[in-house]
């Protein structure tokens, strides 16, 4: 036995230096002893005692079997530490008791107890003995007393679908060994524990020796992650050549890494400090991983569900077209046919405009129709030319009962008064260079008619559609260079981050639903950039719809139309463009940002979010205000200060007082401002002078007279968006919500439903209808937006927390086991969104015959 120790002793004595301790080596005694498995060895040594421990077992090539080694020091040395160095065929093992391992701050952790795994070698044999040895040496001069016992590891080798449970602690981790059966191709690892705490991380290696299971060389090859109650690694085949794997449980030395607290440290310097047992119960289960039918029938699914609004988009094309042939038809009919009584062609109004009459409609209240009558249409009648329907409407008016005038009256003041005959509302309204003296006269001509009590859309159409349609478009040109130009650096930003995940290993860095996280190629999480999917091809859909209306709108602007001259809600598309290619911006965006999701580029997800919200807003509102509405510049100059605030509070928001005093003083500023260029239709300067003008106002209206608003409508909708936007102000001041980018989304979204229900409510009270479609699809969009909503608040990750936190809110697929809550969320929300453009698109189709002049401004 004693030749088995011998080459020991000459490798020490070969060793550089060892000449400087002769004392160390030359009396140096060896004894070596033949060992069993599951035996407990008491013993001691020192630094003239070295301890040698042969074991031997029967390898198979079959079969693996776990070895494990378990030592205790009795005594305490904690300057002159027992050395345990394992010898095997193809590896060496060695640590130190009492073991040390660093913390933060390079803080020192002692252990007294110590297990460590052996690395199984491979043998290419049926059956192998194979020895290794056991060394126990310190450099004490006293006795060191130590007790050691070498077992074998039972359930070594994980089974497919069974959990297996065991104990863990800093200085005892534990691994196994996982083969892929037949036709498997990946597998998850799912990891859990009843506890919280002690933080631990979970390795996926190769089976390689040695394994890297210490806190402080855990992550040195390999995936890891770290885990409070719940991990999930999904592990691919074709990335172990072996196919096999060691799954590397290890507990840390302290739990700041998992949002712990640290523990208490003395202030002694490079003092160890001892913990005790921090032991973790946990349990380990693989299962397989979806096939690739699944990805197959996962992509089918998306492209079927969006491919399917365009055929519906196009079914209802197609009806709408039947429907408008069918009633051009009908009325080439009535006009032909003869009456009974005069044998004459019979003309109806309602036929002709193919436009309801319209009951009581006036701004605000039943009262102002009243002021029509009868007269009305006598009148009209005679200021018209002559043509061959004015007698047939003269002849229809006298047929009608005198109880059905009031509302013929309406309807005919209202769609066919001077249609026909009248001159083009352009030159009636445009504004002439011969006209002024001054630009200061037009300037003041802007302020007699922007200031009347009320307001009629040709009041605010009156520039030129030519100047205004460029302006339009550019905010279509302007978000595309936009979007070209944001979704560059990101895309090569989110390939980096990939990258660095896939060579480092490190999955704490992206904030994955790891239980349903499906990988494709390089990329971790496929299912959540496919369910973006949805915001392109229906932002394209959009895109299309809009390009369709345009050129059945130039067609009419080409046959000089009147009703597309003179009628309706001017038609203006830059910003619905705008809006299309924001919805598909979105979905890229969104798609990049789950590419791997963090606090760092999370406002890849947000940006356009701000945009589709601002876009909305200025939509709704150029509706009736086409010459006032904000420049595409400003509009967007406004979106940048949005997102720059977006940024600055993701970085500096949590907990920074200072950031939210001065955040909520520039929001209550922002919203005064913009509801006094609201109110005054933007004839309001702000000059040094508003101070003065603001105190003679108060004197005026509430002092020496109290006088209501001139423009109630108007006051109501900013009193109550003053409320909403002060409240809100407040609420982020007091509670200072950890999630600052959905919080200014908040504010984006609670201000645009405020002004949409305003519009709604308004439009009803003024006489207006909403027709089906623009019903349908408001109801239909509320519903599905009610969904996507909560299916987005199940939470099933956060990098407002670690990573080890953010993932005890994971969860199961639960749609074709491909999809989470989240990926619902982004199919939902993308159908909301498309049926939210298509409400603001046809809202006020009721109004296509109904001229300019006859529609409030609200």
């Amino acid at each position: 036995m004693l030749a088995v120790g011998l080459p020991l002793v000459l490798l020490l004595l070969a060793l550089p230096g060892a000449g400087a301790f002769p004392e160390a080596l030359a009396v140096k005694n060896i004894s070596q002893k033949e060992a069993e498995f599951d035996k407990n060895y008491t013993d001691f040594v020192n630094s003239e005692l070295l301890n040698i421990y042969t074991f031997n077992h029967t390898v198979m090539r079959n079969r693996t079997e776990g070895v494990r080694v378990t030592v205790n020091v009795l005594s305490e040395q904690k300057e002159t530490p027992v050395l345990f160095v394992v010898r095997q065929k193809e590896a060496v093992v060695s640590f130190q008791v009492p073991l040390i391992l660093r913390g933060l701050f390079q803080r020192k952790y002692l252990y007294q107890n110590v297990s460590r795994t052996l690395c199984q070698p491979l043998t290419k044999s049926e059956s192998e003995t194979q020895f290794f040895y056991v060394d126990v040496s310190t450099l004490s001069a006293r006795n060191a007393s130590y007790q050691l016992r070498v077992t074998r590891v039972e359930n070594f080798v994980l089974r497919t679908s069974e959990r297996f449970s065991f104990n863990a602690t800093a200085a005892q981790p534990q691994y196994f060994k996982y083969v892929f059966p037949e036709g498997v191709d990946s597998v998850i690892v799912k990891v859990t524990s009843r506890m919280a705490f002690p933080c631990s991380v979970i390795s996926i290696q190769d089976i390689l020796c040695p394994v890297y299971d210490l806190d402080n060389n855990v992550a040195f090859i390999g995936m890891y992650q770290t885990m409070t109650k719940k991990a999930a690694i999904t592990v691919q085949k074709k990335d172990f050549p072996s196919n096999s794997f060691y799954v590397v449980v290890v507990v840390k030395t302290e739990d700041e890494a998992c949002g712990g607290p640290l523990p208490y440290y003395p202030l002694t310097k490079d003092e160890p400090v001892d913990q005790g047992s921090r032991q973790k119960a946990l349990d380990v289960m693989v299962s397989p991983a979806i096939t690739s039918e699944v990805y197959v029938s996962a992509m089918l699914f998306c492209l079927g569900i969006f491919l399917s609004f365009y055929l519906l988009t196009l079914l209802i094309a197609c009806c709408e077209t039947w429907r408008q042939q069918k009633k051009r038809k009908k009325l080439l009919a009535a006009m032909d046919t003869p009456t009974t009584d005069t044998g004459r062609p019979r003309i109806t109004p309602d036929s002709l405009l193919s436009h309801p009459p319209y009951h009581s409609y006036g701004y605000g209240s039943l009262e102002n129709s009243s002021t029509l009558s009868t007269e009305g249409i006598t009148e009209s009648m005679g200021s018209t030319d002559a043509s061959s329907g004015s007698t047939g409407l003269d002849r229809f008016k006298r047929r009608v009962p005198s109880s059905q005038m009031r509302h013929l009256g309406i309807a005919m003041e209202r769609t066919l008064e001077n249609v026909a005959s009248r001159p083009r509302l352009d030159s009636l309204s445009s504004v002439e260079e011969d006209d002024y003296d001054t630009l200061a006269d037009i300037d003041s001509d802007k302020n007699v008619i922007r200031t009347k009590q009320y307001l009629y859309v040709a009041d605010l159409a009156r520039k030129d559609k030519r100047v205004l349609r460029k302006k339009y478009q550019i905010y279509f040109w302007n978000i595309a260079t936009i979007a070209v130009f944001y979704a560059l650096p990101v895309i090569q930003l989110v390939i980096t981050y990939q990258t660095v995940v896939n060579v480092t290993g490190n999955q704490d860095i992206c904030y994955y639903n790891f239980l349903c996280a499906h990988p494709l190629g390089n990329l971790s999480a496929f299912n959540n950039i496919l369910s973006n999917l949805g915001y392109v091809l229906l932002g394209l859909l959009f895109l299309l719809i809009i390009l369709q209306r345009e050129i059945s709108y130039n067609r009419a602007l080409v046959r000089s139309d009147t009703q597309a001259l003179e009628c309706g809600i001017p038609k203006h598309f830059g910003l619905f463009y705008a809006m299309g290619t924001a919805l598909m911006m979105e979905g890229l965006l969104s798609a990049c940002y789950h590419v791997c999701p963090n606090y760092t580029n999370f406002q890849f997800d947000t940006s356009f979010m701000y945009m589709i919200a601002g876009l909305c807003m200025l939509k709704l509102y150029q509706k009736r205000h086409p010459d006032i509405n904000a420049s595409a510049y400003s509009a967007y100059a406004c979106l940048a200060i949005v997102i720059f605030f977006s940024v600055i509070g993701v970085v500096f928001g949590k907990g920074n007082m200072m950031f939210w005093i001065f955040f909520s003083v520039i929001h209550i500023i922002a919203t005064l401002l913009l509801s006094t260029q609201l109110y005054y239709m933007g004839r309001w300067k702000f000059d040094s002078g508003i101070p003065r003008r603001i105190v003679l106002v108060l004197y005026t209206d509430c002092i020496r007279q109290c006088s209501g608003p001139m423009y109630v409508d108007r006051m109501v909708l900013l009193v109550m968006g003053n409320i909403i936007n002060w409240s809100l102000a407040a609420y982020g001041l007091i509670v200072q919500p950890n999630d600052f980018a959905s919080y200014l989304l908040a504010i984006g979204i609670c201000n645009l439903l405020l002004y949409f229900a305003f519009y709604i409510i308004m439009k009803l009270r003024s006489g207006e209808r909403i027709k089906l479609i623009p019903l349908l699809c408001i109801i239909s969009t509320s519903v599905v937006w009610g969904f996507a909503l909560f299916f987005f608040f199940q939470g099933l990750s956060t990098w407002q927390k670690t990573p080890a936190e953010s993932r005890q809110h994971n969860r199961d697929c639960i749609l074709l086991s491909f999809f989470d809550d989240h990926d619902i969320w982004h199919f939902l929300s993308s159908i909301a969104l498309f049926g939210s453009f298509l409400v603001l698109l046809t809202l006020d189709d009721d109004l296509d015959c109904v001229q300019r002049d006859k529609i409030y401004v609200f």
